[in-house]
């Protein structure tokens, strides 16, 4: 068996740096810290965060008095900052600053008086946090067919924003539709599109191609690790979405000659290395490949409340 990796492939710089703010929070301040939400969608992740000390809670009025807060990677609405604050918890943003971006132009685009379209999935937190951003609301739309039932104020006063974890390949179809529908609609470059997820589909793109059976480390909630099985499907190659090596089923691997593997922004290394550790448990004569691709070096800078003890 040949088991080709892609590059890249894992945690990308906003990842990273939430779990180091978390890691050096605990550090600096002790434990326990308090999470709201996942601080990225992996349970290899939360669980050991959790076992260093980071309490994980699903709302604000969870956290005792004077706790130190951090916000997850995925970024909250206004109204969850703000019940923060109205308690005067110690607050410590992890919000990626792509995210945050996002958040920023939407801002901008109801400040300039346009109805704000958001690109994206229903009940992603990104997605709650990014709409709760705007005063008067966003209109959110998944597909090119979405765009069709819109009902908008003003047809030349509109502003589209998209979810970080959506590539150009995700939205490209939808944007042809909304420019086709409403000419005048402003929005980011494509340069805005977050790195991390365009180049994991572009290295799924040539990796699907060379293989028999794709494996995707990463949660089944995690947005990007299921955008990356769905390209490999797309593509015609057999795909699957895996915790970790448990989900593996000796029966997928049978008469398979090259496996691809890769792993969504939020699954760190550890996970794919068992993977790779299961497969030559299964075919003792298997070899072990990197292919060819891009070296990502973006690191995102750290807040100022785990570099020096300010809180």
């Amino acid at each position: 068996m040949q088991i080709i990796l892609a590059q890249p492939r894992g945690f990308c710089a906003g990842v990273d740096r939430a779990i180091e703010i978390v890691e050096r929070a605990l550090d600096m301040y002790g434990s326990p810290v308090y999470v709201r939400h996942e601080i990225v969608h992996n349970r290899y992740v939360v669980d050991d965060l959790r076992q260093k000390g980071a309490i994980f809670v699903k709302e604000i009025d969870e956290i005792p008095a004077g706790s130190i807060t951090i916000f997850s990677a995925h970024g909250v609405s206004q109204e969850v900052e703000d019940s923060a604050k109205l308690r005067d918890l110690p607050l410590i943003d992890a919000t990626c600053p792509l995210v945050t971006r996002v958040h920023n132009e939407a801002r901008r685009g109801e400040r300039d008086g346009n109805q704000v379209i958001l690109i994206g999935h229903e009940g992603h937190p990104e997605v709650i946090g990014t709409s709760g951003r705007v005063e008067q609301g966003v209109l959110l739309i998944t597909t090119p067919e979405d765009v069709e039932q819109l009902e908008v104020d003003d047809p030349e006063k509109l502003t589209y924003v998209t979810q970080t974890t959506l590539s150009v390949n995700d939205t490209r179809d939808v944007l042809k539709a909304l420019s086709a529908r409403f000419p005048s609609i402003k929005g980011p470059d494509l340069s805005d599109i977050c790195y991390a997820t365009q180049n994991r589909q572009d290295a799924i793109a040539q990796l699907a191609g060379m293989v028999d059976l794709l494996l995707v480390v990463g949660a089944q909630n995690s947005s990007n690790s299921s955008r990356l099985r769905d390209f490999g499907d797309k593509i015609g190659t057999v795909s699957y979405l895996i915790g970790s090596a448990d989900a593996i089923e000796d029966e997928w691997l049978i008469g398979v000659e090259k496996v691809g593997i890769t792993a969504g922004a939020s699954a760190p290394e550890v996970l794919v290395e068992e993977v790779v550790e299961y497969l030559k448990d299964f075919d003792k004569t298997a070899v072990v490949e990197v292919m060819s691709g891009i070296e990502e070096k973006v690191k995102f800078k750290l807040p100022s409340e785990v570099l020096t003890k300010v809180l």
